[in-house]
């Protein structure tokens, strides 16, 4: 009976959100007190056992790739490419395809703090989004394009705490800014759920003591990213310190770097990062796919996709349908 009340309440208080024009002020202050109605539910300390099994928000990894119909980097090797930018758009759902070769270099995301940046020989091939924060962290995407007054670096932050698990009620400075900018108080309380708060110090170390050492430095950075994010004192610098390892992971030679994924919807595609916040994405159309459809609609929407490292020890990258501009 108690948590029908409590589900009850929050379904008010969401309801009643969406109908409010005011001020960013009223609207965080609303959506905190649904935070704590969400976070009294769970008022006993999170148990070591339970924190171990605490399922990540995005959990997509290599193992995700259906490597089926994979084709090695010389595919296609003497096409022209097209600017996929170009193409007509789908509504705000990315762009429509038709057969040929086509190129842009877009906006992509970090989605895994505590490992290495792309670099020079990373092989990358798509998955989709999965986890538990699937569907929050594909609306910041969706919504992004629709707000170009919102700087990349925020929204990686943004993207960094809910990786993080961070509490939207600990979320604080630009970063909560972000949020209320970008997410509906629906998807808002969509943070809450598996979120944590900021582990004491000798909780952090009981629990490293039970992980491998690369399982550690990822579960030791996100700590870090929630403390800091609370702290409402910090910079997309101190963000990126705990998010990016120094150095760089070693490529695997079995995935070259421009290696084709087959697409489930039957085209190919293959990443080209430049660090973690730019990405050249190709995509090659067959022209009998185009014939097989009959007319239906084949869509390109990269808030789905990840380009997905071979190697573990390098970044996830959320993709998106938004073309760097020359200017940036």
């Amino acid at each position: 009976m108690k948590r029908n009340s409590i589900t009850y309440a929050l379904v008010l208080v969401a309801a009643f959100l969406l109908n409010l024009q005011g001020a960013y002020a009223q609207f965080g202050g609303l959506l905190d007190k649904a935070s704590k109605a969400v976070a009294s539910k769970g008022s006993k300390a999170l148990g070591l056992d339970k924190l171990l099994k605490e399922p990540e928000a995005i959990s997509t990894s290599f193992e995700d790739v259906n490597r089926k119909g994979e084709q090695m980097p010389d595919f296609q090797n003497t096409a022209t490419y097209k600017p996929l930018e170009n193409l007509q758009k789908n509504g705000q759902d990315g762009y429509l395809l038709v057969a040929g070769h086509f190129e842009m270099t877009n906006k992509s995301y970090c989605l895994k703090a505590g490992t290495y940046a792309p670099s020079k020989g990373d092989g990358y091939m798509y998955a989709p989004t999965l986890g538990k924060k699937r569907e929050v962290v594909i609306a910041i995407l969706k919504s992004a394009e629709k707000h170009p007054e919102v700087e990349q670096s925020s929204i990686q932050m943004l993207l960094w705490t809910i990786i993080a698990k961070t509490k939207f009620i600990d979320y604080s400075g630009e970063v909560k800014e972000t949020a209320l900018r970008l997410l509906t108080p629906e998807q808002l309380l969509l943070l809450e759920g598996g979120a944590l708060g900021i582990l004491p110090f000798d909780v952090v170390q009981k629990a490293k003591d039970q992980m491998p050492p690369a399982v550690q430095a990822i579960f030791e950075a996100e700590n870090n990213i929630r403390q800091l994010v609370s702290s409402g004192n910090y910079s997309y610098a101190e963000f990126e310190k705990y998010a990016i390892m120094a150095g760089m992971a070693e490529p695997r030679t079995d995935v070259p770097s421009g290696i084709w994924t087959l697409h489930p919807d039957g085209y190919y595609v293959r990443y080209f990062p430049s660090g973690y916040s730019v990405t050249k994405v190709q995509v090659y159309v067959p022209e009998e796919l185009i014939t097989k459809l009959k007319g239906k609609k084949l869509v390109y929407d990269a808030t789905d996709d990840i380009a997905c490292p071979a190697n573990t020890g390098s970044q996830r990258l959320a993709q998106t349908n938004e073309p760097i501009k020359h200017d940036e």
